[in-house]
């Protein structure tokens, strides 16, 4: 198991890590952009394969923006952990219970909560199952209207 880790930690080390990748001569900006010509390479070619004629557009764009986001993502998640592993200091020990931090990780429980539950109701195997059937609008759309109207 330990060498798994390790595996994947030099194998992102190899993209994401400055000092130990083979552009790390290169500016960061020309890194970046080099990443993101790549990104698009790669995108085109699987949209390609992919997708058909009437939905390339759309693919190849939702695509290239969820590798832009991924890019970014994983580069911010990395900076972060390599300036925590620099400064590494429990907030147990210095006493540092920010309240937003509190609050964004409740923020992502409920969140995950929430969504498994959406997830359990789409999957629900007899979704016409619930309790309080639903038989329509009491009034119809005439009759919602009609008190707003110059014709009572």
């Amino acid at each position: 198991m330990n060498s798994l880790k390790k595996w994947m930690q030099d194998s992102a080390n190899i993209l994401f890590d400055d000092s130990k990748n083979d552009l790390r001569s290169l500016p960061k900006a020309v890194r970046l952009q080099i990443l993101l010509v790549l990104s698009f390479i790669w995108t085109t070619v699987f949209s390609l394969y992919v997708f058909s004629y009437t939905t390339f557009a759309f693919g190849w764009a939702g695509l290239y923006v969820a590798h832009i986001g991924l890019i970014f993502a994983v580069y911010m998640t990395f900076k972060h952990f390599h300036k925590a592993e620099e400064q590494s200091a429990n907030v147990f020990k210095t006493k540092n219970f920010d309240p937003f931090k509190i609050m964004v990780i409740v923020f992502v429980i409920v969140f995950i909560f929430v969504f498994s539950k959406g997830i359990e109701v789409l999957t629900s195997p007899n979704p016409s199952s619930y309790s309080i059937p639903y038989d329509g609008p009491s009034k119809s759309v005439f009759e919602k209207w009609l008190p707003f109207s110059k014709d009572k």
